[in-house]
């Protein structure tokens, strides 16, 4: 009967121990859970940032260009005709 006893309170151990575990596993979880909608945040910040600069330096390389510099002046020259093919379009569109 002592022995039974014992291996009860072997399981029992066992079990408190697992449940502490499962605890700890599960609060870890959650801590990470958080992390990731923190860092997912954060990226999307830094994407949204990263078009913002991307937009502005499209802007500089065209006034860049318009103001005499040879470096972006195809680019440039590139986009007047496509606003202008588009506007054209629109024209068109308008006058039928």
């Amino acid at each position: 009967m002592s022995s039974l006893i014992e291996i009860i309170d072997s399981l029992e151990n066992r079990i408190s121990k697992l449940l502490h575990k499962y605890e700890l596993l599960k609060q870890q979880n959650t801590n990470l859970k958080q992390k990731i909608e923190k860092l997912e945040s954060d990226l999307e910040l830094h994407d949204d940032q990263l078009k913002r600069c991307e937009e502005k330096f499209s802007a500089l390389k065209n006034a860049n260009a318009m103001l005499g510099s040879d470096e972006y002046k195809r680019e440039t020259k590139l986009k007047i005709n496509a606003l202008i093919r588009e506007i054209d379009l629109c024209i068109a569109q308008l006058s039928e």
